[in-house]
């Protein structure tokens, strides 16, 4: 249940009081209009400061148009003011009831050595530091028992601004949600309006940001922490009605020279109606001691002037892409925090939270858990088919007119799209990536297996000269027992460069090389008599244990002299593995009755992900007994 405070959420209406959500007081009065609302909130409209603020004065007024009543939000659990001195009398009186317990600023070094739970930080802009913030926010990473929100401005008005609106409520039918992108080309889900850079060149994006209540809004696109680039539209940080600071850098317009874009096609940041904003490009909110430009030019900064109640800003680079846009429209539909939604969706990418926010989350009962952090691991079996599209493309094993190449190209092209984070999270959930692929890998590996069986001395068998060449011994060697039933090794050399496979062989004394195969493919052994006579039958099991459950290509050839005088049944077989225990496989070799007595081979080939595995028998053909 939530709490009766939480509850209260009421339009004010004592006439005295002025007709809107926010009552505009001078500074001398702000004390007392703060004592009056806290004791009638239902009555007393907002104190804010806008005395020589213009820019605030229309702020205010967007805002009573954007939000519908007064409500008391939902506390965090602890509160710290930092240089408290320096702020209005009666800002941290305002502040009072946004936290449960207010700590004193010395406490902050060490505070989440010793407390969990959420904290609220309030402070002028220059006050927002690397040092404490940095350590805040690592601490709150990735830890649910933890949040840090921060409420801010350029000065003490400003501030008192940003803690003002976090009273006000937002109406329920004010649904409208939007994502702008300059750098992706998104899904377009159903109930978020979006625009990309195909819009930007046929629409009045300026008119549609502008001309439009917005409940979250995302700008996505590249800049600096004084705008962001929506094609030839930019959102801008400028602030005319705040001082310049000449000592600090400042961007083009500073200094008197025209803006790199239409001047026309810019974008007031602190003039859009939008109850969050999310500005989702590097560095679009950093901190006071790393910001690259005057707080006068800075998108971070007019955003808190301007009506927003929420500012969701980048302290950093990141690489929010198409998963995070995805990942934000499916959480702003169902309302979830827009800050855990995107810093866990960034988690497999750097070790850091990208995103922090700029006033109070929802209250718990509103909003649904945040999501787990996302970490970029794709199928392993999509990349092991990687690495060995890498090695069949670029090696020089097949030549460059051999059949197989276009289809592997095609597939290798596949696979570049499904190991991105953008496709892989977004675009198709890994269940479809695997389906698909494996369609892909049966096609190909029948094909393999067809030109193996017809031609044998295809360019693809030499895998395990062309790369052992390319290799080094691995110092690792494994006794084994060869098929014949005498000691053999298994040794594995290794591709000196990037683009060459492993490959593991066995050699027995007796029978030589008996299998390669390179790693995570199918491992065969296998069994005959040594001895078949003239036009008898030499009967063949093959034990394949395959690298994962799935289908495996099999088939049995004889050296180019003797295959004139054989029959091989079945020169081709598939068979589907699932318990990764092995399995018995037979082949039949009919001997011709005029073949020559003599010692000859066979080799059993596998085929499974575009890896061969195969083993190699000797046996002899001895005169018919009549």
């Amino acid at each position: 249940m939530k709490s009766a405070d939480t509850q209260q959420r009421h339009r004010p209406s004592d006439p005295e009081a002025g007709s809107g959500l926010f009552r505009p007081v001078p500074y001398t009065q702000l004390a007392s209009a703060v004592q009056d609302f806290l004791t009638a909130p239902d009555q007393v409209p907002v104190p804010v400061l806008t005395e020589d603020r213009a820019d605030l004065a229309e702020s205010v007024a967007l805002a009573s148009s954007l939000y519908t009543g007064v409500r008391r939000p939902a506390p965090l659990d602890f509160g710290v003011v930092l240089g408290e001195a320096e702020l209005p009398a009666g800002v941290t009186e305002l502040a009072q009831p946004l936290a449960k317990t207010w700590l004193p600023e010395d406490e902050l070094a060490s505070f989440y050595a010793h407390n969990s739970g959420t904290l609220l930080l309030v402070s002028t802009y220059d006050r927002l530091n690397l040092d404490p913030v940095r350590a805040l926010l690592l601490a709150t990473y990735r830890d649910e028992r933890r949040g840090l929100s921060v409420l801010c401005g350029r000065d003490g008005a400003s501030v008192a601004w940003n803690v003002a609106k976090q009273y006000a409520e937002t109406p329920d039918d004010l649904d409208t949600l939007g994502l702008f992108t300059d750098t992706d080309r998104p899904p377009r889900l159903p109930g978020v309006r979006v625009f990309d850079d195909r819009d930007f060149d046929r629409a009045d994006i300026q008119a549609e940001i502008l001309g439009t209540k917005w409940r979250r809004v995302v700008f996505q696109g590249h800049g600096k922490d004084d705008s962001i680039n929506l094609g030839e539209f930019t959102i801008c940080g400028l602030n005319e009605a705040a001082p310049a600071e000449q000592e600090l850098l400042g961007p083009r317009c500073a200094y008197g020279l025209p803006c790199y874009k239409p001047e026309d096609k810019l974008v007031p940041l602190n003039r859009v109606e939008a109850v969050e904003l999310v500005l989702s490009a590097c560095n679009s909110g950093p901190l006071a001691d790393l910001a690259l430009y005057d707080p006068k030019y800075q998108l971070l900064l007019n955003a808190l002037d301007g009506p927003a109640r929420t500012v969701v800003s980048a302290v950093s680079v990141h690489d929010s892409d198409r998963p995070e846009n995805v990942a934000w429209m499916r959480a702003a539909a169902t309302g979830a925090d827009s800050v855990d939604t995107l810093n866990a969706s960034l988690a497999g990418s750097h070790p850091y939270p990208a995103f922090m926010r700029f006033g109070l989350p929802g209250h718990p009962d509103d909003i649904p858990p945040a999501p787990q952090p996302s970490d970029h691991h794709p199928d392993p079996l999509l990349l092991t088919v990687g690495r060995r599209l890498t090695a069949l493309l670029t090696s020089e094993l097949l030549p460059h007119n051999h059949s197989l190449r276009p289809r592997l190209g095609k597939l290798a092209r596949k696979v570049d799209l499904w190991v991105a984070r953008p496709t892989h999270l977004a675009d198709q959930s890994t269940q479809e990536i695997r389906s698909s692929l494996a369609a892909d890998l049966q096609s190909l590996d029948h094909v393999i297996a067809q030109q193996i069986s017809e031609n044998p001395e295809n360019e693809i068998m030499n895998y395990p000269g062309h790369f052992g060449d390319r290799s080094y011994l691995d110092p690792g060697v494994r006794d084994v027992v060869c098929h014949c039933g005498r000691p053999a090794q298994e040794f594995t050399r290794r591709g000196l460069l990037p683009h060459i496979l492993d490959t593991r062989c066995v050699v027995c004394m007796r029978c030589g090389d008996v299998t390669f195969r390179v790693p995570d493919a199918p491992e065969l052994i296998a069994h005959a008599a040594d001895e078949v006579e003239q036009g008898g039958v030499l009967e063949v099991r093959a034990t394949l244990t395959a690298a994962r459950p799935g289908p495996v290509r099999l088939g049995l050839f004889v050296p180019s002299y003797l295959r004139e005088d054989t029959t091989v049944e079945p020169a081709r077989t598939k068979v589907r593995t699932s318990d990764g225990q092995p399995r018995g496989v037979a082949f039949r070799v009919r001997i011709n009755p005029n073949t020559a007595p003599q010692a000859y081979y066979f080799t059993v080939f596998a085929v499974q992900d575009l890896a061969v595995s195969t083993a190699r028998r000797h046996f002899g053909v001895v005169p018919h007994r009549s």
